[in-house]
């Protein structure tokens, strides 16, 4: 894209699509497939597996006039430094602000964070985890494989939520 900017030492992998406006911190890599929406921020050192989607809408509707209309997301994703991000995960982008991925957090394979989340520093997201719109999780939380987290819930420093868990309140 446009007006992306690059940190020293940085490593794109084939196929990798990146939108205009875009920041990569020195010494990331994306690897083949990667896609990063328009006006994303990566810290330093961050690392991104195959075929994940960083930016795109999250999943916004209304009603009206007996049909659907999908509601405008114009915010971005702002990744860290030291973030990995496994293969085939999807973080929405907020429909205004910043949907937040906290520095030294580790995301695994097949994960979704919807728009406007606000991941803690160092989290652990296993395989499979489903984080729904304005989540905001505290620091050193782990959600193990599966656990699936309600919207507009917050997960206060320290939680651990077990595999196939579901919270549904603060």
């Amino acid at each position: 894209g446009k007006n992306v900017v690059f940190g020293d030492g940085c490593v794109v992998y084939p196929n990798v699509y990146i939108g205009d406006d875009c920041s990569i911190g020195e010494f990331s890599r994306l690897y083949p497939g990667v896609v990063i929406h328009d006006r994303c921020v990566l810290g330093c050192r961050t690392i991104i597996r195959a075929g994940t989607v960083i930016g795109s809408d999250g999943f916004g509707f209304t009603q009206q006039d007996g049909g659907m209309t999908r509601l405008p997301h114009a915010g971005i994703v702002e990744v860290g430094d030291d973030v990995e991000i496994g293969a085939n995960v999807t973080i929405d982008r907020a429909k205004t602000g910043s949907t937040v991925i906290g520095s030294g957090t580790k995301i695994d394979n097949l994960v979704h964070i919807a728009h406007n989340c606000r991941i803690g520093r160092n989290c652990i997201l296993v395989a499979q985890v489903g984080v729904a719109g304005s989540v905001k999780i505290g620091n050193n939380v782990t959600l193990a494989g599966q656990a699936g987290v309600k919207d507009h819930v917050s997960i206060g420093d320290g939680c651990i939520v077990a595999a196939r868990a579901g919270v549904i309140g603060d």
